[in-house]
């Protein structure tokens, strides 16, 4: 999940992404038969390992939401065949393979930071292909989900389209969102001014027409509850907004958000990533 720099990350800006509670449990199983799965993501996955194999996946993560749904299946899904089929991939391997799936079924504009983060777990920070890994922080967050689906691809699409015909315009801001999440990396241990990053954060997105009007109802409503900031997650255009929260306030954060006839979850920071379950 986006913490800063959704959509300038597309044009090698930097981007802070950080992994969430909800996951994605994925089981793989060898077959003879080729199985094709309805997502290209999945079929990308069993391509770029070479096998053939039938898999389940239970989400605990929406699609088309903003929260990196397909960057979790892919990257778990790679880890699952790894483990049944005996690949011995890296985590690392598993990072960059998933990433190159999404940059296939994106059509080349996808961003590392999602893939990263769920291989690795934590927060990470993104720019011109390195991935550092940043301090874990005790960050409480609550995420609303506006229930208005959305296409990363057309969004991405959108914000390129805006990018040809008004240079002057778009480029400033995407150097701006650069400017945030590079200010943004110095205080995460200071929830009060990342909240105010993240509401410049918004504003900048809102400025590249990724809104909805959805979100911004849920995110002037979690700020009016109290939040420290609040700011849209991903690529916009429905899916969901992200609220950083005093501890005592998150639920009362969350019932403002699902006051605006939204879906709220309260959440924290994984700082394990993929891994193998046990009895799942």
């Amino acid at each position: 999940m986006f913490l800063f720099g959704e959509h300038a990350v597309v044009y090698g800006k930097p981007g802070i992404a950080m992994a969430i509670k909800p996951r994605v449990f994925v089981t793989v199983r060898q077959t003879k038969r080729a199985q094709r799965a309805k997502s290209p993501y999945i079929d990308g996955c069993f391509e770029a390992m070479g096998v053939l194999g039938s898999v389940y996946i239970n989400s605990q993560l929406p699609s088309s939401s903003g929260l990196g749904s397909s960057a979790a299946v892919t990257v778990a899904t790679l880890c699952a065949i790894n483990d049944e089929f005996g690949k011995k991939k890296t985590r690392e391997d598993i990072a960059n393979m998933a990433f190159e799936i999404e940059k296939t079924v994106q059509k080349g504009r996808a961003s590392p930071t999602d893939t990263t983060v769920s291989a690795y777990g934590g927060i990470v920070f993104i720019s011109n292909g390195e991935r550092r890994r940043l301090p874990p922080q005790n960050i409480q967050l609550v995420i609303g989900d506006s229930l208005v689906s959305h296409s990363t691809t057309k969004m991405v699409e959108h914000v390129s389209d805006l990018k040809k015909k008004n240079p002057t315009i778009v480029n400033p801001v995407l150097d701006a969102i650069e400017a945030v999440s590079l200010s943004a990396i110095h205080h995460l241990d200071n929830p009060k001014e990342l909240g105010r990053y993240m509401n410049m954060n918004h504003a900048l997105l809102e400025v590249l027409s990724v809104g909805h009007p959805q979100l911004s109802k849920m995110v002037l409503a979690a700020r009016s509850a109290g939040a420290f900031g609040a700011k849209i997650t991903g690529a916009g255009g429905g899916g969901c907004m992200i609220a950083l929260c005093p501890k005592p306030l998150k639920f009362r954060i969350a019932t403002a958000i699902e006051g605006c006839d939204a879906r709220a979850v309260v959440t924290s920071i994984d700082t394990e990533g993929a891994r193998k379950e046990k009895n799942v």
